[in-house]
């Protein structure tokens, strides 16, 4: 699928801009860069992407998991975790969260956008594996 929507939630200005960069020359439209959970969720509910590239740790009250679950339950938007926390408790709170991928940091271009094109396949397939 190309041209899908997505939302960056990352609070490392860096980190975002190079995400938004890379995805727009894939062919993806990036509907908007993001440093809080809780301005994602305002963002999916203005922009309605069709899938959320979240990091774990972010600015404000609300981690990214958080902000994912609310994304997810309202919009049924699948979400792709990027982080570098991998830690026990950490995997397990994603697991429940019912995410379409899980990435970990720094990530190569090809393995992000092949779990983008899995995630947006899943989605249109209605597959959950």
């Amino acid at each position: 699928m190309t041209n899908a929507r997505i939302l960056i939630v990352e609070d490392n200005a860096i980190i975002a801009r190079y995400l938004g960069s890379m995805l727009s020359r894939a062919n993806y439209e990036v509907v908007g860069i993001v440093p809080s959970g809780e301005e994602a969720i305002e963002k999916a509910i203005e922009t309605h992407p069709d899938l959320v590239l979240m990091d774990i740790t972010l600015e404000g009250k609300m981690d990214g998991i958080e902000a994912a679950e609310h994304i997810y339950a309202r919009f049924n938007i699948p979400i792709i975790y990027i982080t570098s926390l991998e830690d026990s408790s950490t995997i397990r709170r994603i697991k429940a969260s019912q995410a379409f991928g899980y990435i970990s940091k720094p990530t190569k271009d090809t393995e992000l956008l092949t779990a983008i094109e899995m995630a947006l396949h899943r989605l249109k397939t209605g597959t959950n594996c």
